[in-house]
């Protein structure tokens, strides 16, 4: 029998690397932006089209390689930072991955210029698919150039299941992001199409975190600091009335490394607990510098997940840290006995007298005298209880219902109309401004105000975004929406949906955008806000199929416009409610899966009664 086990070629191997280290073109950006800031870059450039399916180009003015270099680089588990096993836990450099260059080289045409600052010509390197072309000599400047295009030419498979343009787009702009981050001393420009997007100078962190997240984060930041014998942690977080209900800016950045922690992120929650709703987050920026012999970062392929050898007392550390920073900047509710809303004591006089408070009284009075063996029978009030019955004999008949005894097929038809199945009674009544009531025939049923509106609405905006008949109404004074890159991409991908529904944005340039009209059905909506909070649901669903972006939208809109909880309704407006909840195609369930009707059934009544 002949043996089974054999090598693979290396570009066989290098395909298989390239599945655990290149998963996007988002992926290849990271890399090779990485091994620039390695390289002693002060400025980087990177150029995309199509979202890096056809290219994706790092320009950098690093120190450049020699022509040996150059080829060793894209050679199998070569690197210049690791001499041995003991190197993988003191590094302090992003770009040590054997696998980075030659997986990139497996499944792209890859082309490099460097040239050292002491050399007089640089290198050209031509590779397909692991397999070199062409290596010579080239005029071009200090530094080094790779370009990588046509992304996965060799992995159909790989490339079929990339999402779209705008999609990919967006993971691109967060990998930039949080390189930015964490190198405010290196300046960025991002050029997509032609277009130049984005331009980050060299600035300090602060203004950098301003330049991603807009300007208006300059009033909401909070500065933490701490340097302990474990490490330093420094960095911002944001007030607790600046928390969001969705995706924000959360970071962790360890030794110029931007990782993923779960642990510290429970760590900040619950520094900001009580301080916010359970369903809101704060945005941070948090930096940890330790020895690198503490942690472990070669425990995943993308090195975004770090093992600290000491983590529970940073996780104190850090929690106690934004703690005293909130407290400190007055970010902690306090008692404050000099506000101008202060009860006014006034001084005691002893010089002016107090008269004595007068009370009324009736002085016949005496509560064991009653009308079943007093002397004295006191009046009692006339309620005319009569006038409460008076037409009660014609209201005692109930409306034509169905007959059922439980949520479940209290709508068997949910995609029919259900005003031919249920005929509610006209007189509804209005509990607690929470619920609507009416009677059926088989028992009591239940309406959340909130949730059936919501229904409603959802349906009319999803037929505008898909029909196009929005109607628009102009403001008098268009609002300033600033919004960071992925923000600005994400928006790029909604902005058709978002305008057939009523909205009208100008874009000023630089991330800003004006609004012009808002939907007709806005009263007293904040607008920006509402835009923000779409982006964010798209941002944070990643949907990439039409359908599914226009039911996000409708549901933002509808959740935003709907009658709170805690409004008195007219008895008008109970019955538009709900005659138009049983139009829905699905009125016995909110957008989100929440139930709008229940049925409390005669027979429930009855059990309680007895």
């Amino acid at each position: 029998m002949p043996d089974i086990v054999h090598l693979l070629p290396d570009s066989i191997a290098n395909q298989i690397a390239a599945g655990e280290v290149i998963q996007r073109p988002a992926s290849v950006v990271k890399e090779l932006v990485e091994n620039s800031i390695d390289a002693g870059a002060t400025h980087v450039q990177i150029i995309v089209k199509d979202a890096g399916r056809t290219l994706i180009q790092v320009i950098d003015n690093g120190k450049g390689m020699s022509v040996t270099d150059a080829r060793m680089a894209f050679e199998r588990h070569a690197t210049s930072k690791i001499r041995n096993a003991d190197d993988l836990f003191s590094l302090n450099t992003m770009g040590f991955r054997g696998e980075a260059l030659p997986s990139i080289a497996a499944i792209a045409h890859v082309e490099v210029k460097t040239r050292r600052s002491e050399d007089e010509v640089g290198t050209m390197l031509s590779i397909v698919g692991s397999r070199v072309e062409k290596q010579e000599a080239v005029i071009c400047a200090e530094g080094t150039i790779v370009s990588v295009k046509n992304i996965f030419f060799n992995v159909p498979a790989r490339r079929k299941f990339l999402k779209s343009n705008q999609v990919e787009r967006r993971h691109i702009l967060t990998e930039i992001q949080r390189i930015a981050l964490v190198n405010p001393h290196i300046s960025f420009t991002l050029i997509e199409n032609d277009v130049q997007t984005l331009v980050l100078p060299a600035c300090k962190l602060r203004q950098r975190i301003l330049q991603l997240d807009g300007k208006n984060m300059n009033q909401q930041l909070i500065d933490i600091e701490e340097e302990t014998t474990l490490g330093k942690i420094f960095g911002y977080v944001t007030k607790p009335e600046n928390a969001k209900k969705g995706k924000v800016s959360q970071y962790f950045f360890v030794n110029g490394r931007y990782i993923r922690h779960p642990y510290f992120h429970k760590a900040v929650m619950t520094a900001y607990s009580s301080l916010i709703p359970v369903n809101e987050n704060p945005a941070y920026y948090i930096y940890f510098e330790v020895d690198p012999a503490t942690i472990d970062v070669n425990i995943h392929p993308t090195k975004t997940e770090v093992k600290f050898e000491n983590e529970l007392a940073l996780w104190q550390i850090l929690m106690v840290t934004i703690k005293e920073a909130l407290g400190k900047f007055n970010a902690i509710p306090s008692i404050d006995f000099d506000t101008a809303d202060a009860i006014d004591i006034p001084i005691y006089d002893s010089s002016k007298h107090t008269p004595m408070p007068r009370l009324s009284i009736d002085p016949s009075y005496n509560p064991f005298h009653t009308s079943f063996g007093g002397s004295r029978k006191r009046p009692t009030p006339d309620f005319n209880w009569e006038t409460l019955y008076k037409g009660f004999e014609n209201e005692n008949r109930a409306p034509e219902a169905i007959e059922t005894s439980s949520n479940e097929d209290l709508f068997s038809h949910g995609d029919q109309s259900l005003s031919k199945e249920v005929e509610l009674n006209p007189n509804h009544y209005q509990y607690k401004q929470r619920y609507i009531l009416t009677s059926v025939k088989s028992g009591l049923m239940i309406i959340d105000q909130h949730r059936a509106h919501v229904r409603i609405l959802f349906e009319q905006y999803l037929n505008q975004i898909q029909q196009r008949k929005g109607l628009s109404q102009r403001v008098l004074f268009p609002e300033i929406i600033e919004l960071n890159p992925a923000e600005a991409a994400a928006l790029e991908s909604i902005i058709e949906d978002i305008e057939a529904v009523g909205f009208e944005l100008t874009s000023l340039g630089n991330n800003s955008f004006a609004v012009q009209a808002t939907p007709s059905e806005l009263q007293n909506a904040d607008s920006s806000k509402l835009l923000r909070s779409m982006i964010e649901s798209s941002i944070d669903t990643g949907l990439d199929v039409k359908s599914e972006i226009h039911e996000t939208i409708a549901f933002s809109l509808a959740e935003a416009t709907a009658i709170p909880y805690g409004r008195t309704l007219s008895p008008d407006e109970i019955a538009m409610i709900v005659d138009r909840l049983f139009a829905c195609k699905i009125p016995n369930h909110s957008p989100d899966g929440h139930i709008i009707v229940t049925l409390i059934t005669d027979e429930e009544i009855a059990k309680k009664l007895k």
